[in-house]
């Protein structure tokens, strides 16, 4: 099997979950081909796999004036029926007002680009990540060169503004769709004609168990971490309150914030403000081996999100036998079990998360708990080699005409013990 990837921007830092999941696939033997509408920057080249990455990454834009005219005329020439149907495709799923038609002419000849490229690759199949605007460039590419593709449905952000990115047509055209959670395919069923939910699947992000060290509780306990990107969906000021309140009981508490974005200026102010100086630690991005270790240096993990799908991030604090605090959005509760694995707080109450972690930084044998159901959770359900795997089935599937499962179960007698010895998972799904 050969296939393409294409999502805006690959690889960043703060996508590793694609990263790992193209890694699983080629380990399984599947040629992936990875496509990006804009070259990664170089902050987010943090470790040796997003440098190999970008290195062997097609990048659309900046075009070559003459490839993109060439491009355009060949899939003309090769197929004007295909060509104008695209063409229509675009006009009928822009966004209004000139703003939205330049936009979705500039996607038609990004577009042009991919299918081309597809064409020459002899590559059978397109899947993209984050649906908004990449994901128009697969539906028109799609259309343009006569292939298949499918795509992956995070959310949240793709459901505030649905049918500005055509949400709807996009399912109708694609062969199958992945959605991360059962929350997300539920508000994407809200859009799909109902022919099409049985196409729509589960599959997880996941984490590779194996390459977290589980962490070990003792009495002395202080140590918070955050690790995502410094932006207003996840609700940081309301993490630093929380903070300043924990502080009081707690005046040498730590909180190391991994991870870099737009509002960084704004919450080191915050947190000068709050007298928080010499508790809070802004360290910008790490690679994946550097959060690891970040992990092995927490008492506990903590996400004050507004907006979320179920972030990767809290699958590998999980995995690393690190209790969390979590906000109660979205399809986090599939990860964390209040009570279980970890504690689900409401969003925006500071009070609230600062009670949670204030019992968890108390109690050292309650966090050894929550790490152990953590990390049984992650391996159980969360584990990237199984979910590749019911990736791998349902690509291979689909292509042949048949309809998996919304959810296949796998072979639990499975074990990995290493990266390197990935198994092709594929023959052991049970149908």
């Amino acid at each position: 099997m050969r296939i393409a990837y294409l999502t805006g921007e690959y690889p960043r830092a703060t996508d590793t979950f694609i990263q790992r999941e193209v890694t699983a696939l080629r380990q399984m033997g599947v040629e992936v081909d990875t496509f990006s509408i804009r070259r990664t920057s170089n902050e987010h080249m943090v470790g040796e796999e997003q440098k190999q990455e970008r290195n062997r990454t097609f990048y659309i834009l900046p075009p070559n004036p003459i490839n993109l005219l060439l491009s355009h005329l060949n899939l003309l020439l090769a197929s004007p029926k295909r060509y104008l149907q695209a063409m229509k495709l675009a006009w009928l799923t822009s966004q209004p007002g000139f703003r939205g038609a330049l936009f979705q002419f500039l996607y038609f000849l990004e577009a042009g680009i991919v299918a081309k490229q597809i064409k020459i690759r002899q590559i059978v199949h397109l899947h993209n990540h984050i649906v908004e605007a990449s994901g128009t460039v697969a539906m028109l590419a799609a259309q343009m060169g006569g292939f298949t593709y499918s795509f992956t449905l995070h959310g949240p952000y793709i459901f505030f503004k649905p049918y500005q990115w055509r949400l709807d047509e996009k399912i109708k055209r694609a062969l199958f769709v992945c959605c991360i959670s059962y929350y997300a395919r539920s508000q994407a069923m809200i859009f799909a004609p109902t022919e099409k939910w049985n196409k729509m699947h589960i599959i997880h992000c996941g984490v590779n168990p194996v390459l977290f060290n589980i962490t070990s509780h003792t009495e002395l306990s202080k140590r918070l971490l955050f690790v995502g990107r410094l932006a207003a969906a996840k609700g940081l000021p309301i993490l630093l309150e929380s903070l300043a309140i924990l502080q009081q009981a707690h005046p040498d508490i730590s909180l190391t914030v991994v991870g870099d974005g737009p509002d960084r200026e704004k919450l080191e102010r915050k947190t000068t403000e709050l007298g928080l100086s010499q508790n809070v630690n802004f360290v910008g991005y790490k690679s994946q081996a550097q959060v690891r270790e970040y992990f092995q240096l927490t008492d506990v993990f903590v996400m004050s999100s507004f907006a979320e799908g179920i972030p990767v991030v809290l699958m590998e604090a999980m995995a690393a036998g690190v209790p969390v605090v979590a906000t109660q959005i979205a399809g986090i509760s599939e990860l964390v079990e209040d009570g279980v694995n970890g504690y689900l707080v409401p969003p925006a109450d500071s009070v609230s998360l600062a009670a949670r972690v204030d019992k968890l930084l108390s109690n050292h044998l309650l966090r050894a708990a929550f790490g152990q159901a953590g990390r049984a959770k992650v391996e159980k359900d969360f584990n990237i080699h199984y979910e590749v795997a019911r990736l791998h089935c349902l690509m291979s599937s689909a292509m042949l005409g048949h309809v998996e499962p919304i959810r296949p179960n796998y072979n639990k007698q499975v074990v990995f013990l290493e990266d390197e010895t990935v198994q092709d998972l594929c023959n052991l799904v049970v149908f």
